[in-house]
């Protein structure tokens, strides 16, 4: 994390006039940071950052992806009681939002796994300003992060179909795109996915299917044989009770919004030693 945005999340939390954490005696204490129920770990080193900023000693056995069960500690920590009490809320904060991330990210990971070759991937629904620490915390859970921003690779989606066609876009992008770039094209049906594929597209996302168009879809993709490098996305509203079906169609990638705006918060806490 940049020394700038550690000031910003203080700025915020702080304000210019902290009555709160100054109302204790600033002496050396020690404290714990533990969890309240069982969650898969992300965001460890967004609270390191904090604590070094602080002057804080945090020391921690732990790694992001690790699978914790309720009252397992995460960070033994020892340094200025009001340093700590300042740092205490923005740490929970990313580490209760980070955890059930990963914590979400796993279980859906957990429900594809037999299938093989299968990757769960989030999307760029992301809260703003948080988006890094949000697809880390995808890859802590085990998932795929995406893009982290619209320079990755070249999305042709739905509007830009719209307006232009399959065709056309597919050729500007290709016109446009670095060499480096791969071009992604969202599709909405099995007759525009073909004619993606014979255009070049190096990942087609089927959008808002269900799954048994998806699987038809799939299977003409894969008998038509025009570029058998094509990855396979599908998208749109889809949730962990929908995952097995999807699994199963022949996908490569399944992309979810619902990662992270879904999500819930991982109850965890601070206390003093005594």
């Amino acid at each position: 994390m940049l020394i700038t945005e550690i000031e910003r999340f203080l700025e915020e939390d702080l304000g210019y006039n902290d009555i709160s954490c100054t109302l204790v005696p600033d002496r050396e204490i020690e404290a714990v940071i533990f969890t309240k129920e069982d969650c898969v770990l992300a965001g460890l080193d967004v609270a390191r950052s904090f604590f070094d900023y602080l002057g804080i000693h945090a020391v921690t056995t732990l790694s992001d992806g690790d699978r914790l069960a309720k009252g397992t500690t995460i960070f033994t920590l020892s340094g200025s009681s009001v340093s700590i009490l300042r740092a205490e809320r923005l740490v929970l904060n990313f580490l209760g939002h980070l955890c059930g991330i990963a914590t979400l990210t796993r279980r859906c990971v957990d429900i594809v796994a037999p299938v093989p070759g299968v990757r769960i991937a989030c999307t760029r629904k992301t809260t703003p300003g948080l988006r890094k620490y949000e697809k880390l915390a995808v890859i802590a859970g085990g998932g795929d992060p995406h893009r982290f921003n619209l320079s990755d690779t070249v999305m042709i989606k739905d509007n830009h179909v719209n307006m232009m066609g399959v065709e056309a876009a597919l050729r500007s992008a290709r016109q446009k795109a670095s060499f480096t770039q791969k071009i992604e094209i969202e599709v909405e049906s099995a007759e525009d996915a073909l004619r993606a594929a014979a255009l070049g597209a190096d990942i087609i996302m089927l959008d808002n299917m269900t799954p048994s168009q998806v699987a038809q879809t799939t299977a003409s993709l894969r008998e038509a044989r025009i570029a058998e490098h094509i990855v396979i996305e599908v998208s749109g509203g889809i949730g962990p009770d929908d995952l097995d079906a999807y699994a199963k169609t022949g996908v490569d990638v399944i992309s979810m919004g619902s990662l992270i705006h879904q999500a819930r918060w991982i109850d965890v806490s601070l206390e003093f030693s005594d």
